[in-house]
């Protein structure tokens, strides 16, 4: 080998050997620790709208996912608008919701009007025009994940709302609407300028909404929290998955939703995406200690999570949950349409794929503990019971 080709293989191996090392040292900078939303973007009488700002969280903007809550009171209707991102709604709290929708790139295009209760998940593609109304007594509650990749601002949604006091259509001069709608100045000023309640306001009682479409409700919308479970262990809990398989309309948006139950100090098993999808993981009830393990087996994160917590997992990274006193439950997106995710030590594990040799071998065990280990793993499940 000349003096040239040993001078740049030596080269080449140093240059990846940087390149992993400063991977490594902003790896080693993530901070994954859990928020809670802490941006209020508006509060009224008809409810308000809550986000985790990138700043506070700029994992968010690494990851390009953004999340956010909405919150109507009784007769609380957000204005009609659309996102710089796709995302999907999971309805916390309510049991007489109705959301609007026109979809875009859609010839003829007409509303739809859809019912929504506790436990539905709802996608909104990117650019969908949508209205949100509280038709019910209590508080309708939903929490949106989704992607930001093509957003504004990484890390964050971005709203563009049509009516109102922060309205496109009041944005325009008079000349501009007038045009537009072919009335005279005045006309055009009293359409844009009526309404002058901003985001979220509060309809008067018995103020006519469109009905919600049973058909189109059933098409749209999925009731995560009574579908039959993928996975159902006793003492341990339930966690269920939908895809665009199982449900096609979230495959518009290129997100995969799971809901997850553990009861009392069971366990979720260490899980990893092998596909470099991101999963995002919101608390709903109860609390858990999470631990998260990353580049060179290093736990990045070891801490308590609770309800109203985001937990943001990087791709290939590996994460396991133990529920505390109350249990626990929690909805997540993963952002693949069709996530690739392998866990450690179920009975369909990649370490229960390995041969007993390889096994044996790598934990630097005897082919007696390698048996019993074996043994042990083909009786675990995606969630492990309590032994208490």
């Amino acid at each position: 080998m000349s003096p040239t080709s040993t001078f740049s293989s030596s080269f080449i191996f140093f240059f990846h050997i940087l390149l992993f090392s400063l991977f490594e040292a902003e790896a080693m900078e993530m901070d994954l620790n859990p928020r809670t939303a802490n941006q209020t973007l508006f509060e009224g009488e008809g409810g308000g709208y809550y986000a985790w700002s990138s700043k506070e969280f700029p994992f968010l903007a690494q990851a390009k996912l953004g999340a956010g809550k909405l919150v109507l009171k009784p007769n609380g209707f957000a204005l009609p608008h659309y996102v710089d991102s796709s995302k999907v709604g999971y309805v916390l709290q309510g049991s007489d919701g109705v959301v609007g929708m026109v979809f875009p790139n859609k010839k003829s295009s007409k509303e739809v009007a859809l019912k929504l209760k506790k436990g539905d998940i709802i996608p909104v593609p990117l650019g969908a025009l949508s209205w949100w109304y509280n038709n019910g007594d209590s508080e309708l509650v939903i929490v949106f994940l989704g992607q930001t990749t093509k957003a504004y601002v990484p890390g964050e949604f971005t709203y563009f709302i049509l009516t109102g006091g922060l309205g496109i259509l009041g944005a325009f001069s008079t000349e501009y609407t007038s045009k537009a709608f072919n009335m005279n100045k005045n006309e055009a000023k009293e359409l844009v300028k009526s309404q002058s309640g901003v985001i979220i306001i509060k309809l008067e009682a018995g103020k006519t909404m469109p009905q919600p479409q049973l058909h189109k409700t059933k098409e749209l919308v999925f009731n995560i929290d009574s579908s039959l479970a993928d996975g159902n262990v006793k003492r341990g809990g339930i966690i269920t998955t939908v895809n665009k398989s199982k449900f096609s309309f979230i495959g518009e948006v290129g997100l995969t939703a799971t809901h997850m139950k553990l009861q009392p100090h069971s366990m979720n098993s260490p899980i990893y995406s092998t596909d470099s999808s991101i999963r995002v993981i919101y608390v709903v009830k109860g609390s858990a200690r999470v631990q998260i393990v990353g580049i060179q087996g290093k736990r990045v994160l070891d801490t308590e999570i609770k309800a109203g917590h985001l937990v943001v997992v990087p791709a290939f990274f590996v994460e396991a949950k133990i529920a505390g006193g109350e249990g626990m439950e929690c909805f997540s997106i993963i952002s693949s349409a069709e996530p690739i995710l392998e866990d450690i030590v179920s009975d369909e594990s990649v370490l229960a794929a390995l041969s007993p040799e390889v096994l044996q071998a790598s934990l630097n065990i005897s082919a007696v503990s390698g048996k019993h280990l074996i043994s042990e793993i083909s009786k675990n499940s995606i969630i492990l019971p309590s032994t208490n």
